[in-house]
């Protein structure tokens, strides 16, 4: 094991250790495509063929090609997610198209939150939200277990406290 390796990973100090998101996220995202397909899908062919005739009812075939389409992106975005902690800082990395990166140094950090609304909690999910002095800096890592969250921010609060006594 190498000397200065962030948690004992055997990785150079200077470089972070990424932390994917569960698949728990994804499944929820899916099944919140599938949901919104079928009530697309029923809507589209029902108005279409009782206000337009049965030729036009085709257009409910519309929303589950979307769908289709969704659902590969969906999954890309997911794999775009991640987070490291470092020494000073937390890196916060997603987006496929145009990729975003977040650095949200402990000693500016003012309150770290741990949500989970009524389908995160039914999924087993947790959203962790970081806010600092600067409202456009805000941060926020969707899609962690419970446990993983509530570790996350008592380590960022401890962390954050520490920081900002020097400031």
């Amino acid at each position: 094991m190498e000397t200065g390796s962030p948690e004992g990973t055997g990785a150079p100090a200077d470089r972070p250790v990424w932390r994917a998101l569960g698949p728990g996220l994804l499944r929820v995202r899916r099944l919140l495509l599938v949901v919104w397909t079928a009530v697309l899908t029923l809507v589209a062919g029902l108005l279409a063929g009782l206000l337009a005739g049965p030729a036009w009812a085709v257009w409910a075939l519309l929303p589950p090609a979307c769908a289709a389409w969704c659902w590969w992106l969906l999954e890309r975005n997911w794999r775009s997610w991640r987070y490291a902690e470092r020494a000073d800082d937390l890196l916060i990395s997603r987006g496929v198209l145009w990729r975003e990166e977040t650095v949200v140094p402990y000693g500016r950090m003012q309150l770290v939150e741990v949500t989970s609304g009524p389908l995160e909690r039914r999924f087993g999910l947790a959203t962790v939200q970081l806010h600092t002095a600067a409202a456009a800096t805000d941060a926020t890592i969707p899609g962690l277990d419970p446990a993983e969250a509530e570790r996350l921010r008592d380590r960022l609060t401890e962390l954050g406290e520490a920081r900002s006594a020097g400031l």
